[in-house]
């Protein structure tokens, strides 16, 4: 029996260190800067993204938020919303290729949006605003990526993008789906439902979030399952074993 009790604790022990890591993962994915909802339409009209901020540090605030909007797709008609304590500076610049659109040819575009002024406490998140006239029709994505400053001085980059088939990098930059047009597609409406606007708890975590920590939960429940197989299979072995003559 004793022999059963060692093999007991080491597979008590393996099962333990495995669902730590899934947790730890889970707790990583739903730190991500990330912009909701994750898909428009192509070439959507008079729309809200909404770039949702985490704090993912224990003793420093964020204290800066830079998003940078892509120049080459650009995004046409930017308005900030309003931010309670935060003050917001719209960088705009001159486009390389002009847009033609029904009011006219466009030849600059925000390329920039920084906020300042507020603070992200430890453990919450901050939701930012931005409303859009019109997506792009020419490409199957949109990626912002963003900077965020620690009151500590930390600058976390958030610019990394996945090549098709790759793992999530460890910095991804958020990144906005465009898909083809429908029938039912109505302007301004996204193909995901959009969040409350506010600031809370980060143990709200985003739509996206939720989906990767429901996965990796599954896992752990997976890997919990395999220790106990493991243990009964131990245990009958053992007696198994105990029974047999010499």
């Amino acid at each position: 029996m004793s022999r059963v009790r060692i093999t007991l604790r080491r597979v008590g022990a393996v099962t333990a260190l495995a669902a730590a890591g899934v947790l730890a993962a889970a707790g990583i994915a739903s730190a991500h800067v990330t912009v909701h909802p994750d898909s428009y339409a192509k070439g959507a009209t008079d729309g809200v993204l909404t770039f949702r901020v985490p704090n993912e540090e224990d003793t420093a605030s964020t204290t800066k938020v830079q998003v940078f909007l892509p120049t080459d797709h650009p995004v046409l008609g930017v308005l900030v919303s309003p931010r309670d304590g935060w003050s917001a500076k719209v960088t705009n610049t001159k486009l390389k290729t002009p847009v033609k659109t029904d009011d006219g040819t466009i030849t600059d575009a925000v390329s920039e949006i920084t906020w300042t002024g507020g603070k992200i406490d430890p453990g919450h998140y901050e939701d930012f605003d931005v409303a859009f006239g019109q997506l792009p029709e020419d490409t199957g994505q949109l990626t912002f990526k963003t900077l965020q400053t620690y009151s500590d001085g930390k600058t976390v980059r958030w610019i990394e993008e996945a090549a098709q088939g790759d793992e999530e990098p460890e910095n991804p930059a958020p990144v906005l789906k465009l898909t083809a047009k429908s029938a039912s597609d109505e302007a301004g409406v996204p193909t995901a439902s959009a969040p409350a606007s506010k600031s809370t708890s980060a143990s709200a975590a985003s739509d996206s979030s939720d989906s990767t920590a429901r996965g990796l939960g599954v896992a752990g429940l997976v890997v919990g399952v395999l220790g106990l197989a493991a243990a009964a299979f131990a245990i009958v072995r053992g007696r198994s074993g105990g029974s047999r003559p010499e």
